[in-house]
């Protein structure tokens, strides 16, 4: 089964429906987990501030704030009785996809496990897709996770005279 199983995180809800089961085959296959987070420096810029004020004060702040939610993931993991583990990755010039499938060859991953919008269409086209990308490049199987939705109500059935 897996033993190494790579779980990109940014504490959406996506990612944490994506966290869950992986903890979930975590637990089945005796698993470690490595979350994996990427800040990237170009969400940071307002474009209003001063260059060593974004050096000094945004990015540190964006990359502790990054850092905390993973610790907080890795306790509630730990508390769970899942080996688990972080790492922080600042983006600087590559896709996200390309970083993650990087850090899962080079980590040795056996799955990676992460959640995904389901975006179609227009938003799909604009926005791209980071999990298709993960999905169509990866040396390694990729599981999709979708948030869960409520079920719609089922319609009334209509009554026959």
């Amino acid at each position: 089964m897996y033993s190494r199983i790579l779980v990109p995180f940014d504490g959406s809800p996506t990612s944490e429906q994506a966290l869950k089961e992986a903890a979930g085959l975590a637990r089945l296959a005796g698993a470690q987990l490595r979350l994996l987070h990427i800040v990237d420096p170009l969400a940071h810029i307002s474009g209003f501030e001063r260059p060593e004020t974004y050096s000094q004060d945004v990015l540190p702040a964006a990359l502790r704030t990054a850092q905390a939610l993973l610790d907080r993931a890795c306790e509630q993991l730990h508390n769970q009785g899942i080996r688990s583990d972080s790492q922080l990755l600042e983006n600087l010039d590559a896709s996200v996809a390309q970083l993650v499938v990087e850090h899962a060859r080079q980590w040795g991953a056996q799955l990676i496990v992460l959640g995904t919008q389901g975006r179609r269409g227009l938003e799909r086209l604009l926005m791209g897709s980071d999990a298709e990308q993960i999905a169509r490049t990866s040396p390694v199987p990729v599981l999709l996770v979708r948030q869960h939705t409520p079920a719609a109500p089922a319609a009334p059935t209509p009554s026959v005279p």
